[in-house]
């Protein structure tokens, strides 16, 4: 019979989202003000995600990156059947001239059947072919409440997988799903990955203003086990994942930027905004040239030139 004083776990809380305001700067301005005198240590690159040319398709980031002026890519492995073959990535790559910073497992809620429903094999064949590719880093979302043993079982096998690929998988941070005044706790065992036994992380800006956290904070709680940065911004009450251009938003984006030009941090950044439904990349560009240089600024790559 089943132990009735364990308790159930919830599947919804009361609404946690929270508007940005000037009270988190005016408790914060010391640090902040810190920031605003910093000596860089290195020249962090700044890569464009394959999301922010969507719907627009894989050469399209590579074209866009390169006309930018970014120092690499990150591709979403999708439906697109070349984001997953090898060779047809290093001709990009060639191509171009743009290498891939960050490979992006398929475990967005919409490309669950990409790569067949065994999850943790789908996560595997990520990180095998970041390693084929000398790719360092694979973003991956953390599971959902349905996905049974693999949610279970997930931070082993992250470890796993990292240990047998020699490659960075970066669980991200997302947010709860809302419905009117309550949060819908879809992921296992949350949707913040920081507070868990993750050698590394990725953070979204993005997500973090959609589920009412302080990015900036992460970011210093994190501290080396931070692997990889989603740059971007949002207002911090919506019910939706904005993905603004950094600085168009109420995260401390920059404040984050220049906090990590400052430390001894090694990993990479990618811009990942929304540039719309469109098709035409010359409509989309004015964003992504907009959000790369806000990261060269904010990043200090001035005292490299």
């Amino acid at each position: 019979m089943p132990d009735d004083s364990t308790p159930r776990r919830r599947i919804s809380r009361p609404n946690q989202a929270r508007r940005a305001s000037s009270a988190w700067r005016d408790r914060n301005r010391p640090q902040l003000d810190a920031l605003q005198r910093y000596e860089v240590n290195r020249r962090i690159p700044v890569g464009l995600s394959t999301s922010s040319v969507f719907p627009l398709g894989l050469e399209d980031t590579f074209r866009a990156a390169q006309g930018a002026g970014y120092d690499g890519v990150e591709v979403m492995l999708s439906h697109e059947r070349c984001t997953h073959d090898a060779e047809h990535l290093r001709d990009l790559v060639a191509r171009y001239d743009m290498p891939i910073l960050s490979l992006h497992a398929p475990t967005l809620f919409l490309l669950q059947f990409v790569g067949g429903l065994n999850q943790r094999r789908k996560l595997a064949g990520s990180a095998a072919l970041a390693a084929e590719l000398g790719v360092p880093t694979v973003v991956a979302h953390p599971p959902f409440r349905w996905q049974g043993k693999y949610a279970a079982r997930f931070e082993q096998i992250v470890r796993d997988l990292e240990k047998r690929y020699g490659v960075e998988i970066a669980v991200e941070n997302m947010y709860p799903w809302r419905l009117g005044v309550r949060e819908v706790l879809v992921y296992a065992p949350d949707h913040d990955p920081t507070d868990q036994d993750f050698a590394h992380v990725t953070i979204d800006l993005s997500h973090a203003s959609t589920a009412g956290d302080d990015s900036l904070a992460m970011v210093q709680r994190v501290g080396d086990r931070l692997a990889h940065l989603h740059l971007t911004d949002g207002n911090g009450h919506s019910m939706k994942d904005e993905h603004l251009v950094p600085g168009e938003g109420k995260q401390p984006a920059a404040e984050v930027l220049r906090h990590l030009a400052i430390t001894e941090w090694y990993g990479s950044i990618v811009v990942e905004i929304s540039t719309g439904k469109g098709r035409r990349l010359d409509a989309k560009m004015p964003a992504i040239e907009r959000s790369l240089a806000f990261a060269r600024r904010e990043l200090g790559h001035h005292a490299f030139e």
